[in-house]
């Protein structure tokens, strides 16, 4: 039963709706979206409310009809600086707000008929930025004129500490891995209210499924695997763009990190060091966030503030759940570029990566990432774009170490269970000096609207629509086949492979016997732990 208010609210804001089609009515209030070109948007609309370092609740409720025409706030972020030096993202003026950024944004083709049973992809990415970073429109407005439309709807989410804050503290405040509660009440979001933004969704069961790119990837692995929260059955099939499963530490691993954010908010004396966060001044919390490493500083992809192990959203490490069958039986796409440790090399100088191996380990890692720049990254490129005498070898084992070993690892096994394809992008080798660099097949999904390269953003609209990349499209000539564990010539793990010049099928067993020691090595010290 809905309070008085409320009822008043959704009676009022459904008066209007009724009289303006570009009105939504919700339970906490209605929203006013507008058109641009042959596109219906609704901007910033909040799907929770947030406070500092408290877990997502219902959004707060209001009077009327709010316009949903700007896109919401950026949550707050760490001030980023270029790889290898100088600003290049300067911390975003919008975050003022705090937290309270827990916003999401929508795009559908403008004219829709009763005939038109739209499914719908949730996007989510960037470790720095908004939902703003990454448009969409495009692939809304191919989807259109190949005659399979779709919804894209991209949320934000809580980054850096705000978002992922280790120690233990956190966890016995039940605040532990606040980002991906924020994308599992935006997905829970979408299975109570999308119906409201189109005749042809279905109240109870919208068609949907999870992407991301890069972060947003990882995020939309974890999730996939079972936790206390089943937000592996809150969608249907998943897209892993420049991104998997990356192996992260439990959460008693970031006490320290949680120690020194304490003391430099000189919080240390405080009776609950954690409340202390929460009312510390906005200014006085970020000042000491953006004093902390980022990715683009020396440590690298060792990330401070980066999601944790806690037993609840994360459950397990990935490669137990994964091992042991704890993941969604969904189909599902994962993509990687040939390059994807060259950014996180430019500035890393603390390598100090895989601390459990033994020297006889570490040996065989140093064998099989060797010390010849023809064998380092940006792959295939002889002995050029070398800018240090270790940089190429250290791109290669970043690389291998973050997406390659994690994406491989989780395909071998649900190729076995499921309905898998994997993709490679090389295009772009001639990028000085990180060639095909990670997140750079961005175009190739999402924007490309020309050319032979729109098979990628139609495979992705025959994946929303069918659970299935091959689609019924007149233009489409090509077929993507399904990645299977390679025992024989007719089960091979073959990978869809975007050239500058073609775009063809490759086998996915480059660096084999090296990926193949990494999740040796992950799951042996893993699943100790």
């Amino acid at each position: 039963m809905l309070p008085n208010f409320l009822q008043t609210i959704v009676v009022a804001a459904s008066l209007v709706a009724a009289s303006d089609p570009l009105v939504v009515s919700l339970p906490y209030g209605g929203f006013r979206g507008f058109v641009a070109g042959n596109l219906t948007q609704f901007l910033g609309i909040p799907f929770a409310h947030s406070e500092r370092f408290r877990g997502p609740t219902s959004p707060i409720p209001f009077r009327g009809v709010r316009d949903a025409i700007e896109y919401g706030p950026a949550c707050p972020q760490q001030a980023m600086s270029n790889f290898g030096g100088g600003p290049i993202i300067p911390a975003f003026p919008s975050v003022l707000e705090d937290c309270k950024c827990l916003t999401l944004d929508i795009f559908k083709p403008q004219v829709m008929t009763s005939a038109h049973q739209l499914p719908v992809s949730v996007v989510c990415g960037f470790a720095v930025g908004n939902s703003r970073n990454d448009d969409l429109r495009p692939l809304v407005e191919r989807s259109i004129q190949t005659h399979e439309p779709i919804l894209v709807l991209t949320i934000n989410y809580r980054v850096t500490a705000f978002g992922f804050l280790p120690g233990k503290e956190a966890a016995a405040a039940g605040v532990t891995n606040l980002g991906f509660r924020d994308q599992i009440a935006a997905l829970r979001w979408v299975q109570r209210y999308i119906h409201a933004f189109g005749r042809g969704f279905a109240p109870s069961c919208p068609s949907y499924d999870s992407g991301g790119v890069s972060a947003g990837s990882m995020s939309t692995a974890y999730l996939t695997l079972q936790n206390k929260y089943n937000s592996n059955t809150l969608f249907r099939g998943a897209l892993m763009q420049s991104g998997a499963a990356v192996h992260i530490q439990p959460q008693s691993a970031g006490q320290s990190d949680y120690d020194d954010l304490v003391r430099a908010t000189q919080c240390t004396g405080a009776k609950d060091t954690l409340d202390c966060l929460r009312r510390v001044p906005f200014d006085s919390i970020m000042a000491a966030v953006n004093n902390t490493p980022t990715i683009s500083s020396y440590r690298s992809v060792n990330l401070l503030w980066a999601p944790h192990i806690d037993g609840d959203v994360v459950a397990r490490d990935a490669w137990t759940s994964i091992n042991q069958g704890l993941y969604a039986k969904i189909p599902l796409i994962s993509t990687m570029c040939d390059d994807e440790g060259t950014l996180f090399s430019l500035a890393a100088a603390n390598i100090s990566f895989l601390q459990d191996a033994s020297p006889a380990e570490l040996a065989q890692i140093a064998r099989l990432y060797p010390d010849d720049p023809t064998q380092g990254s940006p792959f295939d490129t002889g002995t050029a774009k070398i800018i240090g005498p270790q940089w190429k070898r250290t791109s290669a084992f970043i690389g291998d170490m973050l997406i390659s070993s994690p994406r491989r690892f989780l395909l071998e096994h649900a190729s076995t269970r499921q309905n898998v394809w994997g993709s490679l992008n090389k295009m772009g080798k001639s990028n000085v000096p990180v060639g095909a660099y990670h997140t750079s097949d961005t175009a190739i999904w999402f924007t490309n609207t020309t050319g032979v390269y729109t098979l990628g953003m139609d495979s992705l609209v025959n994946f929303v629509k069918r659970l299935d990349p091959n689609g019924i499209a007149a233009h489409r000539t090509d077929i993507w086949p399904k990645w299977n564990v390679a025992s024989s010539k007719e089960r091979q793990s073959s990978l869809l492979t975007f050239s500058d010049m073609r775009v063809n099928i490759t086998a996915d067993d480059f660096r084999k016997e090296a990926i193949d020691f990494l999740n040796e090595f992950r799951e042996k010290y893993d699943g100790r732990k």
